[in-house]
């Protein structure tokens, strides 16, 4: 039986109850707080007030207490009293019963108020995470070297409409700009990608699932994807429902409101899904193709873990996809991302860059990142310690395969004659295919 979530939500998704930011180390350490604000370009300010907020609820309580102690013992007076001394009580316990009821509500206003702010404080950037933002992040490591062809280099749309694979005519006719059809052995490209992906997952002891396309808003909110970027996300009004942008949202929710026991170590799941996104203010940024769309399939690596073993998970995961970077054969490059350009989520984040021959750049094709607390806080997941005490799980996500990879297979294995060479670690999954031959377009 599922435990009732915690805490509760209200109708747009905010809890009722309950900070997603560590109260105690907002108390105990704000410059902390306000450094990493800083450093991600957010507002520091928030920080101080969130504070003045609990200050305001901790006095408020403060004073409620006092009165209803003094309350009580009002009552036996009047119980004891007679005549006009105990109507002239009566009218004194209205006024107490009314100052206490309106400390609660100031109370109760000001943890709100807390609470609401706290939600838009942004995950705490872990140390060592560059300061700055998109273009300040720091090259780890080369893996590979990109290719020199001595011919023409065509990119993925050309080479795909040559082999019968991709159709954005058609897509943008049926769906408008940015769809796209995947066609022939595009299709089974995709599959086989996907599928590869899975069970490299299984292997290293992910469960497989298929999530949900559609979530909550309390389970969006939860996984911090509607703050600055919410005009990224489909919001089906009709339903109050979000189509996700990834499975990482479903495999958060997941588990939301219960208890876990990770004395066995994390608890994986890979997600396969459809994903949707706007694509909001990029307009004109890789319109040609298939890089930057609306649908797009993926399989995501999502971990829950304690807090001591996030950081050694987060490099297990990059591990996990630097595996599936070298199964398809792939020259990339692996970033740490600058804590300005993290998400709201995200502590610490890594990206892989495939080579892009047709533009001669890196491509991001993986992402993976530690969102300590933040969103098993939001969402109320604990776990439960060998002591048996309760403290907030940590989670960890990351990509494993998506159709994006279509681009940087195709482009990255042309040959003169526009075929493509099957990678070899794809070979099983396409009947043994070694080479995607151009053919007639439908």
């Amino acid at each position: 039986m599922l435990a009732r979530p915690w805490p509760e939500w209200d109708a747009r998704g905010l809890g009722k109850v309950g900070y997603v930011i560590d109260l105690k180390l907002l108390r105990d350490d704000p410059d902390l707080v306000r450094a990493s604000q800083r450093a991600r370009g957010a507002d520091p300010g928030l920080v101080d007030e969130v504070l003045d907020a609990d200050a305001r609820r901790r006095a408020a309580l403060t004073e409620f207490e006092r009165l209803r102690a003094k309350q009580k013992v009002h009552g036996k007076h009047v119980a004891q009293a007679q005549g006009e001394e105990k109507q002239h009580l009566l009218v004194q316990a209205k006024a107490l019963a009314e100052r206490v009821k309106a400390l609660q509500a100031d109370a109760d206003a000001a943890e709100r108020s807390a609470a609401e702010l706290s939600r838009r404080i942004d995950n705490l950037v872990e140390p060592g995470a560059p300061t700055g933002g998109e273009d300040d992040y720091v090259v780890l490591e080369h893996v590979g070297q990109p290719p020199e062809p001595d011919f023409p280099v065509r990119d993925h749309l050309e080479l795909g409409e040559g082999l019968g694979a991709i159709d954005t005519e058609r897509g943008a006719k049926v769906s408008g700009a940015r769809f796209y059809f995947l066609t022939g052995v595009g299709a089974r490209l995709e599959l086989a990608l996907l599928s590869a992906a899975m069970d490299l997952a299984v292997r290293h002891g992910f469960t497989p699932t298929i999530t949900p396309t559609l979530v909550k808003p309390e389970v969006m909110a939860g996984t911090g994807f509607l703050g600055a970027h919410a005009d990224e996300i489909y919001h089906l009004g009709t339903d109050d429902l979000y189509l996700v942008g990834t499975s990482e949202v479903a495999l958060a929710g997941y588990h939301s409101g219960e208890i876990l026991d990770l004395t066995a170590g994390p608890r994986r799941y890979a997600g396969w899904s459809a994903c949707y996104r706007r694509e909001a203010g990029s307009y004109g940024k890789d319109t040609r193709g298939i890089i930057r769309v609306h649908q797009f399939h993926k399989v995501e690596a999502f971990s829950w873990t304690t807090v001591e073993d996030a950081a050694a998970e987060h490099q297990r995961i990059l591990g996990f996809e630097k595996e599936m970077l070298a199964l398809v054969d792939l020259p990339y490059r692996v970033i740490d991302v600058a804590a300005g350009d993290l998400g709201s989520s995200a502590a610490r984040k890594y990206d892989c860059e495939a080579w892009l021959p047709s533009q001669q750049r890196y491509m991001e094709v993986t992402s993976t990142s530690s969102c300590t607390t933040y969103q098993a806080r939001r969402l109320g997941v604990r776990e439960r310690r060998p002591d048996g005490t309760l403290r907030t799980a940590a989670t960890l996500n990351g990509t494993l395969a998506t159709t994006r990879w279509i681009v940087a297979i195709l482009e990255n294995h042309q040959q003169a004659d526009g075929s493509v060479v099957v990678p070899a670690g794809l070979r099983p999954y396409l009947g043994g295919l070694e080479v995607m031959e151009p053919a007639a377009r439908p």
